[in-house]
């Protein structure tokens, strides 16, 4: 069992067909890979069980949760160089998957692979991680099965998002106006834009569609005079945001509801924001989304889209959700390219009159989650679990190079349901964001 570390390097980079970017450390202390790199640690030799009942993603992904492999060094480097090899195997160009598959018809790879097994230990599967969530039946993004999706990702207590998020509680993209701005400055600064983007006035009503601890209607209510509502599916979420309304003496003014944005029967309202939400609704249920609002909102109200997207692939078809993300972060969530979300607003009758990229604004605020999640590690673990709090810090990190490096990135969709008469009721100049 001497030396696990080389022979784990060798099976994979013969495997790989490339030199491994990373050191490994292994359960045995034996170490291999080269000096100075971010140090792949596996623990127990379970996390190679792990992956060979469930290799690639899922399989690394449960041995993460589990505490069966770790890193020692920076995160954002490791998955940086880790990610091409691995994460990103899906999308190599189909000569490379052509070679890692002769490669592991060769005899000396099938040996290799033997050696594995043998590394690995008991041939039996280990239970996944308490934290993934439980396989989902029946069809996709019905109104129960979307509640107990957004219940699995927001009911994990209001205390650990407050580690995370910090006093904002905002949970999307912040907009940073310039290298001086902290967390807070630019969420705040991106709840002032969508106002203005939306023209609010005083005595309109906005509607918020999910609207998580209440931040965005507490400043359209407390710096524009709107009377809002506000819906969720997280009972926790919901709570919250009830007690911060009550404590900013503007119960009169904003309401808070559970409830599903199928279920609204009294608009209409002046404008609707829907903010990091629409990453839930899912493709067959869009066209179905768009429709809702358009008819929720006046003749001349505007709708403010705020939803990450992915990149457009060759061929549609073969679009698949990230296991990691469906199991343990986002459960049935979706992502799609930014031109078909804006396609399907104007096919519901929506005028499209702004898109504006901020994928690296996203970048930054995700660092500056993981740099809270860090900070409070201790309290992170003990308000939820070793597993959840390791969760949060892989996807976030992941997350924030994602959209530094293009592979994601995040829009906000001015709309307009424009009346018969063509009057948008926008200014010539738009960007300017004036009412």
């Amino acid at each position: 069992m001497a030396d696990a570390a080389g022979r784990l390097t060798k099976l994979a980079e013969e495997v790989l067909g490339a030199p491994l970017p990373v050191r490994i450390r292994a359960w045995d202390r034996s170490e291999s890979g080269p000096p100075g790199a971010p140090v792949l640690v596996i623990r127990h030799r379970r996390a190679l069980r792990r992956l060979l009942f469930k290799p690639g993603e899922l399989g690394l992904a449960r041995a993460w949760v589990a505490g069966d492999i770790d890193v020692e060094g920076d995160l954002y480097e490791a998955l940086d160089l880790l990610a091409e090899l691995i994460w990103e195997r899906d999308a190599a160009p189909a000569p490379r998957r052509a070679a890692v598959l002769r490669a592991l018809a060769r005899p000396e790879i099938r040996a290799a692979a033997r050696e594995l097994l043998s590394l690995a230990g008991a041939p039996v599967p280990p239970a996944p991680p308490a934290e993934e969530a439980r396989r989902r039946r029946g069809p996709l993004h019905t109104l129960l099965r979307d509640k107990e999706a957004i219940s699995h990702h927001y009911d994990v207590g209001n205390d650990f998002y407050e580690l995370v998020l910090g006093p904002s509680m905002v949970y999307s993209c912040a907009y940073w106006e310039g290298p001086e701005s902290t967390l807070e400055d630019a969420q705040r600064d991106k709840l002032d834009l969508i106002c203005r983007k939306l023209g609010l006035k005083e005595g309109q009503r906005l509607l918020d569609v999910g609207c998580g601890w209440g931040s965005m209607v507490l400043h359209a209510a407390r710096e524009y005079g709107v009377r809002a509502v506000g819906i969720t599916l997280s009972e926790e979420q919901a709570g919250y945001a009830r007690k911060r309304i009550a404590e900013a003496g503007l119960t009169d003014r904003i309401e808070i509801r559970v409830q599903d944005y199928r279920e609204i029967h009294d608009g209409p309202f002046d404008a609707i924001s829907s903010i990091g939400m629409a990453e839930h609704v899912g493709r067959t249920r869009y066209a179905e989304y768009a429709s809702a609002l358009y008819a929720l909102l006046k003749p001349g109200g505007r709708l403010l889209n705020h939803q990450i997207a992915r990149r457009p692939l060759a061929d549609e078809e073969t679009y698949h959700v990230d296991e990691f993300i469906d199991r343990y972060v986002f459960p049935d969530g979706e992502l799609a390219p930014v031109g078909r979300t804006a396609g399907q607003l104007e096919e519901a009758g929506f005028e499209v009159r702004d898109v504006e990229a901020i994928r690296e604004h996203y970048a930054l605020t995700l660092r500056g989650w993981v740099a809270n999640l860090e900070r409070h590690w201790a309290e992170a673990v003990r308000l939820t679990s070793p597993g959840r709090a390791r969760v949060w810090r892989l996807y976030m990190a992941a997350s924030a190079l994602s959209f530094e490096r293009n592979r994601i990135g995040v829009n906000q969709v001015l709309a307009v349901r424009t009346p018969e008469s063509g009057a948008s009721g926008l200014p010539p100049r738009a960007r300017a964001w004036t009412a």
